[in-house]
């Protein structure tokens, strides 16, 4: 098979995590037989610092002649202590989702059963939650009209959203639990907030299409605290641009950490595949950072957008096979943890592509939330 891949650094530990990342498929390209083309571009802070835009045109071009995409994070502290500059490196992340179409982030949370004691949640609690959030990318407050006036003194930012936008991720997420347990859960404000009585409307409505399938609406401060309390009562999570942001990075302690969760974003074309956990600038040039969810990106990527099953497969054992020898990144380890057994960023990637090239035999009961994502996509 041949694909070009266009590699998206970004800001922060992006470069560090995708580095990672790059050798694993690099490595999958070798064991499997596949030309993979790589190809790198800018977006985020370094694209403002060397182009004055945070997604440049060159960039954008690459990205629409491509066949996958493998991104790191944007952001800097320089824009968090500055909220006057107005060319900021999230703008690029948004209007890369929209000129893309990638109106669909889905991001399973699934707990290695080695990582239960790495969470701050009770193991008895986390056993067996499998959640799959369908969280919208392209509406919602982040792209509605916002400015300021009274001489600076008010600030808006409009939520909105349009039943077409509500309508295409609907279908994907009674779709996906179809292959799961049947159950979508709708996440909202609909006491609150016309947007969200529009959501609950639509979804109530595209429900019938699907009377194989349960559904529940929750209000999002509910499904906040339920995450916590029950997460095995989720199975498909659907919600819009802004709740979803802030119940994924909450889920992620079902996890353990923010440094597990990997994320597709798909639309009608290319898809582009993440870490969940941001720039994160405090950690960065350290070399301690957890390259595990871009690794686990790239198990998305081979599987839902070149159909690779066994070689995504493969990825996923190979990261069950390091967490059952007991190696760990710092944000994962534990007081069981052995000095030898805490790696850096490049050492969890040396580990990995080890066990890949002992190509262990392929398990089918690995995590299968790829292959069921690619049955939607």
């Amino acid at each position: 098979m041949k694909k070009k891949i266009i590699i998206l650094p970004g800001d922060g530990i992006g470069k560090e995590v995708t580095a990672e990342g790059t050798r694993v498929l690099e490595k999958i390209a070798t064991i499997f037989n596949h030309q993979f083309e790589f190809d790198r571009a800018l977006i985020g802070h370094d694209a403002i610092e060397a182009t004055g835009n945070s997604l440049p045109d060159e960039t954008l071009f690459k990205l629409k002649n491509c066949d996958a995409i493998l991104f790191g994070a944007v952001g800097h502290p320089k824009y968090d202590n500055d909220p006057t500059l107005k060319v900021r490196p999230e703008q690029g992340l948004l209007k890369m989702r929209k000129e893309l179409g990638l109106y669909a982030n889905l991001r399973p949370i699934k707990l290695f059963d080695e990582l239960l004691s790495a969470s701050s949640i009770k193991p008895e609690i986390l056993m067996g939650s499998d959640i799959l959030f369908f969280r919208e990318l392209t509406g919602d407050v982040y792209f509605g009209e916002k400015g300021r006036r009274d001489n600076g003194n008010t600030a808006y930012d409009l939520m909105i959203y349009q039943r077409y936008e509500i309508e295409r991720i609907a279908h994907k997420a009674f779709q996906a639990a179809r292959t799961r347990r049947n159950k979508v859960t709708s996440v909202d404000k609909a006491n609150v907030l016309e947007s969200s009585r529009l959501w609950r409307e639509t979804v109530q409505e595209i429900s019938k299409q699907y009377q194989d399938v349960q559904l529940e609406h929750q209000f999002v401060d509910s499904a906040a605290m339920k995450l916590i309390q029950n997460p095995r009562s989720f199975d498909v999570v659907l919600t819009g641009n802004l709740f979803g942001d802030i119940l994924t990075d909450e889920a992620s302690q079902i996890a353990g950490s923010m440094g597990m969760l990997a994320s597709a974003s798909i639309g009608d074309s290319v898809g582009l595949y993440e870490p969940i956990h941001g720039s994160a600038h405090d950690i960065t040039g350290k070399g301690i950072a957890n390259p595990l969810a871009s690794i686990l990106s790239v198990a998305l990527l081979l599987d839902v957008s070149f159909g690779l099953k066994e070689e995504s497969t493969a990825v996923i054992n190979a990261i069950k096979q390091v967490l059952k020898e007991g190696y760990r990144t710092a944000d994962i380890a534990d007081k069981e943890t052995k000095k030898e057994k805490l790696l850096n960023t490049e050492q969890v990637g040396n580990k990995i592509i080890e066990q890949l090239n002992i190509k262990n035999p392929i398990d089918p009961t690995a995590l299968t939330t790829a292959s069921f994502i690619a049955s939607i996509s």
